[in-house]
């Protein structure tokens, strides 16, 4: 060493020596150089350089050299291990130059120093200040506030902090209105503007990761403008200080919450504390009054157990518990290799990363960064009646845990800003009421917002945001499409199976009476009636719209058109039984095609009418349901669905009058008695049906229009064909031209 030696404070010689950095100022004076003589020693000093200086003479130790030597320099150091209380750029540049460094300070928690690439050697009792960052937004968001202004301090400590606390927050949905930074040497004005920051801003939560010194100088400042009222979030290196409370005497401050290292009880600790002040106090005492006449006589034997200050009281200095910690680190890596005999590689402190041991308060080791596991208790300044401000634990937060259970809190404990028991809100905006959606505000964050009415489409009814409303329609996919569908498939194959067999005997009476090529034109429109009841399942489209009524519409009259001819030719075949009547030659088959065609063409006129003028059209019903959107076929024109009802209802009524009129006929197979019943069964069912379209809700008025289609659909073919499928199949016998030709007595009904 060429420079002054640098003695340390404290020393005591030993087989192994640990060493220790403790600071005690919060600022330094410069001199001015002029580099014609050696420079003056620094005055109340703190900080990097100094730092530096006296961890090398630590490790070098203070011999003066006055010649340059040629010899090596390979004997171990003065110290095997340092144990610092610095803060974290000290501590970077410390951990630069010499071996284990294990710092306790609460400000020595930047994550930078997680890096083993860059750092090493450095150990730390603290956790790194990624867990504090990330802990502090998780905090934050639970309390709801999404609107809150940083302050740092402008060094490692403060930045980096900062910084993974701003990125957290963000993931968070959280806004920083402002962050600024300073540092203690700051001129006032720098100072002072940061406080106009804090009085333009409309946040209430100001959160301060900034170290205790830079905290005393901050709330000096605050105090001369008595700038209450806001709701303090702070970082470890503050929260718990108890200097920055006693500098806090406008209470600005009062009901601030953060994050504190867990408090641990060190046996022995108060008793070694106040048995070293007893003596210093009584060695003192006796060097300044050596022949006191009227004093008492020190005896070196005075209690202290009754004194209280913040020399004696250690209830909250976790401080004690990380160097209690970071020696024991030490002395378990020192048996380690005491241990190990000629085994070991190297006989160093590097095997301080391996240790493993237990404490009342839980394990100690060191994570592949050489952090320790981050818990963190979560403090509230509470003031009491004399004044002072009481740190009370409200909750914890563990790391280790699961993230949904990593914080933990008692709000009934909690005291807030101004002494509140609610807790203060920090928003930019107010969430939007139900009805309402944010839109943002051009230029500004994303937690700052105005409140419009929902769309028309759309529905709130939770805060914030618009929902697309539930689309409604009868799908193929629910229970009730399916169950419909399968329906119109059954009838469909029921159809094509009656159809099937009279086919197969065709050329049998029963089948070859009243006119086949009626029945099977009959069985034909049958099968079209159950497929377009499908027309009506699934999303609405302008062509499905189009096509549901019209071919429904169509396919009926077609239908009911040969029931109507069928029912004709019954009458007209009795009516030509009589004497001198030739009534047949005028409805014979051409003509009871021509009635078919006619009365279907008619239905197609009114078909082309009304999707020429009006045509249906898909609809997004907004007004019947608050919480959906009804998908439904809109009429266009009602006139022409009722035109198109409307003729289907009278045909079907005229069919039914013709056929009751033909019942009492004299036949062994009279046809009109099962026209009959077939048309009361379609009358009866779309006389329901108006009523019940019209009072159904959404899809279930299509369900009961598919349902009226399905059931005349099957009614017709039941009744009609069924009775002779009975005959041609299991009663052979009666399927002559002998037995259908007998007449009989009709039966009456």
């Amino acid at each position: 060493m060429t420079g002054d030696p640098e003695n340390p404070q404290l020393s005591k010689d030993g087989d192994i020596i640990l060493g220790a950095i403790f600071s005690f100022h919060f600022s330094w004076k410069v001199g001015q150089d002029t580099y014609m003589h050696k420079p003056l020693p620094l005055e109340c000093t703190s900080g990097l350089r100094y730092s530096v200086k006296v961890a090398l003479a630590l490790a070098n130790g203070n011999e003066v050299v006055s010649a340059p030597t040629k010899a090596p320099c390979t004997r171990p150091g003065q110290v095997q291990a340092i144990i610092g209380d610095t803060s974290s750029s000290p501590c970077m540049a410390i951990a630069t130059v010499i071996g284990p460094f294990i710092s306790h300070s609460p400000s020595a928690s930047c994550a930078c120093l997680s890096d083993k690439t860059k750092y090493p050697s450095f150990l730390r009792t603290i956790p790194s200040d990624d867990y504090q960052s990330r802990a502090l937004a998780q905090l934050v968001k639970h309390f709801g506030w999404t609107w809150v202004g940083a302050i740092r301090t402008n060094d490692d400590y403060g930045n980096k902090g900062m910084a993974t606390f701003t990125e957290t927050a963000q993931e968070l949905g959280i806004c920083l209105e402002y962050s600024v930074s300073f540092f203690r040497t700051d001129p006032p004005d720098k100072i002072k503007k940061i406080i106009d920051i804090i009085k333009a801003s409309t946040s209430k939560l100001i959160v301060a990761f900034v170290s205790d010194m830079d905290m005393h100088v901050l709330i000096q400042t605050l105090s001369q403008h008595n700038l209450t009222g806001y709701q303090w979030v702070g970082s470890e290196s503050w929260i718990s200080d108890s200097q920055t409370a006693e500098t806090d005497t406008h209470h600005i401050l009062d009901g601030a919450i953060g994050l504190f290292i867990p408090r641990a009880h060190v046996s022995g600790m108060r008793e070694f504390i106040l048995d070293f002040w007893e003596t210093l106090f009584n060695c003192k005492f006796k060097q300044s009054n050596p022949s006191a006449e009227n004093q008492r006589e020190c005896t070196g034997h005075e209690d202290l157990t009754g004194v209280k200050n913040s020399f004696t009281d250690i209830s909250f200095m976790p401080v004690n518990y990380n160097i209690y910690k970071g020696v024991h680190a030490v002395a378990h890596a020192l048996h380690i290799i005491l241990g190990c005999n000629e085994t070991c590689n190297n006989k160093n402190l590097q095997h301080i990363k391996k240790i493993h041991f237990k404490t009342k308060e839980g394990d100690v080791y060191f994570n592949e960064n050489g952090d320790l596991p981050a818990k963190y208790e979560i403090i509230n300044w509470q003031p009491t009646e004399n004044g002072i401000v009481d740190f009370v634990t409200v909750g914890l937060y563990d790391a280790s845990l699961p993230a949904d259970k990593q914080l933990s809190l008692q709000l009934v404990s909690v005291i807030w800003a101004q002494n509140s028991k609610q807790v203060p809100v920090s928003v930019c905006n107010e969430k939007c009421p139900p009805g309402t959606h944010k839109v943002l505000q051009k230029g500004k964050p994303v937690c700052c917002y105005d409140c419009i009415r929902c769309a028309e489409g759309e529905i709130s009814n939770m805060t914030d945001a618009c929902l697309k409303k539930e689309a409604e329609f009868l799908s193929y996919e629910e229970i009730m499409g399916v169950l419909l569908t399968a329906a119109a498939l059954f009838g469909t194959c029921m159809t094509a199976v009656v159809a099937t067999i009279f086919f197969r005997y065709r050329t049998t009476p029963i089948v070859r009476a009243n006119n086949s090529e009626l029945s099977f034109l009959l069985l034909f429109s049958l099968t079209l009636c159950f497929l377009c009841s499908l027309t009506f399942i699934g999303r609405p489209s302008e062509w499905s719209c189009m096509l549901r009524h019209t071919a429904f519409g169509i396919t009926f009259v077609l239908c009911i058109s040969c029931v109507l001819g069928k029912t004709i030719v019954v009458l007209m075949a009795f009516r030509a039984t009589l004497p001198g009547s030739n009534v047949m030659k005028w409805f014979g088959p051409a003509q009871q095609r021509l009635s078919v065609v006619a009365f279907t063409l008619i239905q197609v006129v009114i078909c082309i009418l009304w999707l020429t003028i009006s045509p249906p059209f898909p609809f997004k019903n907004f007004t019947q349901f608050k919480d959906k959107i009804i998908l439904e076929c809109a009429l266009g024109s009602a006139a022409g669905f009722w035109a198109v009802l409307g003729y289907i209802g009278l045909l079907a009524i005229l069919c039914f009058i013709l056929a009751f009129l033909a019942r009492k006929l004299p036949d062994n197979f009279n046809e009109a008695k099962l026209i009959t019943f077939s048309m009361l069964i379609f009358c009866a069912v779309w006389m329901t049906f108006i009523p019940a379209y019209v009072s159904s809700p959404g899809k279930f008025s299509v369900a009961v229009e598919i349902f009226a289609i399905l059931a005349s659909s099957f009614g017709l073919l039941i009744c009609t064909f069924i009775p002779k499928c009975y005959i041609i199949l299991l009663k052979p016998e009666k399927n002559t031209k002998k037995n259908i030709m007998d007449k009989g007595a009709s039966k009456s009904f």
